[in-house]
């Protein structure tokens, strides 16, 4: 990539939060698991796991657990982004690595001309998503990124200046 491309396209990503009926093919859900799946992670162990929800009424059950419940039942597809803690070795770090698979995999969404959303407020009732889907114990889940064909616009989010952000430069 040129300079400055990657940065152009990293600030040209959205949430997305209402999509077509179009359906996402397996091919483009496996690559953007496969992205997901090349976060970098302490000690590579790869902590995440992944669930796939396409059946409306299993979305329609995910929906109630969460005030954005109306993106969920809109979107084609979930995926539902576990933590399996078996393979866990330091709390922070493994939520950390996990959040990097889910930036790989919004990253990889917008590339392919999808849109998603990350949705973190159903975390409250993670439990209950997890029984609902008939998961494990050991697996937590840590966001549903709802993702499909976008319809309609996105708006333009703002972003604090840098001299905000940045505390030292020593």
């Amino acid at each position: 990539m040129q300079d400055g491309q990657l940065l152009d396209f990293i600030k040209s990503r959205r949430s997305t939060r209402r999509f077509t009926s179009e359906d996402v093919s397996d091919d483009m859900l496996n690559t953007i698991m496969e992205a997901g799946r090349w976060a970098p992670s302490g000690n590579n162990n790869q902590p995440w796991r992944f669930c796939v929800v396409r059946d409306a009424e299993l979305r329609g059950k995910i929906a109630q657990y969460t005030k954005f419940g109306a993106v969920i039942k809109n979107a084609p597809v979930l995926i539902c982004t576990m933590i399996h803690t078996p393979s866990m070795y330091n709390d922070t770090k493994d939520h950390q690595a996990v959040g990097a698979c889910l930036e790989n995999m919004l990253l990889m969404i917008h590339g392919l001309g999808l849109g998603a959303v990350w949705l973190g407020e159903i975390l409250k009732n993670a439990k209950e998503v997890r029984e609902t889907i008939g998961l494990p114990e050991e697996l937590e889940l840590m966001a549903v990124v709802a993702l499909g064909h976008p319809d309609g616009g996105t708006s333009k989010p703002t972003r604090k200046e840098m001299d905000e952000l940045v505390v030292g430069r020593f």
